[in-house]
């Protein structure tokens, strides 16, 4: 049986390159309140960025934590043509990916 960990890396895994997602989103499609535990989840997530925790952000589309640093994390979301600008993903509505 898998953790709640796995079973977050697993929802995460569907969000396509250049899109992002919420804390939130993946604890709603898990039928989960545990945003925070999300962010556990992803904060010990090993296997960076083949589970592209770099792609969940605040429900704001803010750019909180990631365990390699936020400008690893803005590297990659650039990278993937997600822009970035004063620590917010712009456009967010329109790269937001709703996973419920």
């Amino acid at each position: 049986m898998k953790n709640f960990s796995d079973k977050c890396y697993e929802v995460l895994k569907r969000v396509p390159v250049g899109r992002v997602t919420t804390y939130k989103e993946i604890a709603k499609s898990l039928k989960s309140k545990g945003y925070r535990a999300v962010g556990n989840a992803m904060n010990k997530n090993q296997n960076a960025p083949k589970i592209p925790c770099h792609r969940v952000v605040g429900s704001d589309g803010s750019l909180t934590g990631y365990a390699g640093g936020l400008k690893k994390k803005i590297s990659l979301l650039k990278t993937e043509g997600v822009e970035v600008a004063n620590g917010k993903v712009r456009n967010f509505s329109k790269v937001f990916y709703k996973l419920s």
